[in-house]
């Protein structure tokens, strides 16, 4: 069976990248190129095509009125409107369109080519503000004979606008397909006017409205585009996901880099969580970043064990990057390399290095990262009388990463929740030997790495220390992590992917045409 063609999903991709997500993105997809899929990757803001030698970029590319269709070139988007309805997911649960690739090509083909003429679904159930302000509990269908249905405040579900449409004369197969309702999709006004032009990409602002725009631009920019599944990462693209699988009846695969447990701990962000769930079931196949993660979509958001397969990151090694001459100094250099969050456990490295400096005067502790956390790292760090010993570069990019970890005798990930963690790859390419969370997904395939808890900060000043005043250790650490980390590649991981891919498809070929009668 030939490699299937992929369309996927994503926030960050270089050069925007703040995190492992656009690492991860960017590596996977040079693998799967080279396991023969095609890939077309979708942006929520502008990017310099420059970066993308192994995969087809879709968009904005500061023309919100286009879409690239798929001869390369460009033509007016389409004037199909969408308008969510925000009924509760339950009460739409047997309205699930996904369920149906017939139904749902037949869905696509009727709204981007014109029949009906105008399909409007103003938010049945609710008279909640919504991102575009209030537009009560009511229908307006527009047929394409000319013929209108108004639902009224009693139209509350799905199924009881099929059979409203049913009463107004339509044929019940042509019922099913005219009521186009996706759950992602917000009041979707001409792209064009309000939409693409609020693309921005990035983690600032309503990133709930955010998703919801860039549903909109992905159903709109990727309408001429054939693939044969969709690969959605993280919860901000998985509404445009579930539009595109609803719409194309293509399947959906969701991929989870962390969850808002990871991000938030207890205090859940109960949209995102919402989203995420919703994501995680209307997808056919869930890939996790380790076996930690996938306990967690078990255990927190009610997923079948069986529907979900482990895909661990990769690291991409090029000899070149870990060859730059180390830098002359006299103090020894533990790093800590990522974001500074909750999830990322910086007050337990902080601790762990005023313990450490109570033994070890020699030593300098360097933050390379940002987040929301930094000022009170800072502070924190001048609470304790250790400021003088600590750096703060601020966020690293380019060749400065590799420089960095150059310049590092140990690196430290003392994370809190961490999904799977490819810092310590990386450091361990660089041949610097790794102290790791044991809550971390990465502990599960290093072996040759210092382990914690990332709350007992003795244990872990006790084995940076260990490491720095022990030059078998470290050597040992150092070399063998090398070797092992050389196995942990993008091109197993791809594998997996094409996996996952291909039970996904065989699972929706499965699905028999038509809709579900309650």
């Amino acid at each position: 069976m030939s490699a299937p063609s992929v369309l996927m999903l994503g926030w960050e991709f270089p050069p925007f990248i703040t995190g492992g997500l656009g690492t991860a993105c960017h590596g996977l997809t040079r693998a799967l190129k080279q396991a023969g899929c095609d890939v077309t990757f979708v942006l929520p803001r502008a990017v310099d095509h420059t970066h993308a030698s192994h995969v087809r970029l879709v968009s904005p590319e500061g023309l919100p009125t286009a879409y690239s269709n798929s001869a390369g070139g460009w033509a007016p988007a389409p004037a199909a409107r969408i308008i969510e309805s925000t009924a509760d997911a339950a009460s739409s649960a047997d309205f699930h369109p996904s369920d149906s690739p017939a139904s749902a090509a037949v869905r696509r083909e009727a709204l981007l080519r014109g029949t009906p003429e105008r399909i409007d679904i103003l938010r049945l159930g609710s008279t909640n503000q919504g991102a575009y302000g209030s537009v009560g509990n009511r229908m307006h269908v527009s047929l394409k004979s000319g013929a209108t249905l108004d639902g009224g405040t009693g139209a509350r579900d799905p199924q009881t606008m099929i059979a409203r449409l049913i009463a107004a004369g339509v044929e019940p197969a042509l019922a099913w397909e005219q009521v186009v309702i996706d759950l992602a999709i917000p009041e979707a006004v001409s792209l064009p006017a309000r939409a693409a032009q609020s693309l921005r990409g990035g983690y600032e602002g309503d990133l709930v409205l955010a998703a919801e725009r860039y549903a909109q631009f992905c159903v709109q920019s990727t309408r001429d585009l054939n693939f044969d599944i969709i690969h959605a990462h993280d919860w901000l693209t998985y509404p445009a996901g579930l539009a595109l699988a609803r719409l194309t009846g293509r399947p959906l695969v969701v991929h989870v880099h962390a969850t808002e447990f990871d991000r938030s701990g207890t205090h859940v962000n109960q949209q995102v969580y919402n989203i995420e769930r919703r994501g995680m079931h209307g997808a056919v196949r869930v890939m996790a970043v380790s076996n930690l993660t996938r306990n967690l979509l078990v255990n927190r958001y009610g997923l079948s064990p069986n529907k979900i397969d482990v895909v661990y990151n990769g690291v991409d090694l090029e000899p070149g990057s870990y060859g730059i001459k180390r830098i002359e100094r006299g103090e020894r250099i533990v790093l800590y390399f990522g974001r500074i969050t909750m999830q990322k456990g910086p007050e337990y490295f902080v601790r762990a290095a005023k313990r450490v400096l109570e033994v070890e005067k020699n030593v300098r502790f360097v933050v390379a990262g940002s987040g929301d956390l930094a000022s009170s790292m800072i502070e924190m760090a001048a609470s304790l009388g250790i400021g003088g010993k600590m750096t703060f570069t601020g966020f690293l990019r380019g060749r400065d990463i590799p420089r960095v970890f150059s310049m590092a005798d140990l690196y430290v990930m003392p994370s809190v929740s961490e999904p799977f963690g490819i810092a310590p790859l990386e450091a361990m390419g660089h041949r610097v030997p790794v102290i790791i969370s044991k809550n971390s997904g990465v502990s599960e395939v290093l072996t040759h790495a210092l382990k914690v808890d990332f709350w007992d900060v003795d244990d872990m000043a006790n084995k940076i220390v260990a490491v720095l005043r022990h030059p078998p250790l470290r050597a040992e650490l150092r070399d063998r992590g090398l070797f092992e980390v050389r196995g942990i590649t993008w091109d197993g991981a791809a594998k997996r992917c094409i996996t996952s891919y291909q039970s996904a498809m065989n699972a929706v070929r499965r699905i028999p045409a038509g809709p579900r009668h309650a």
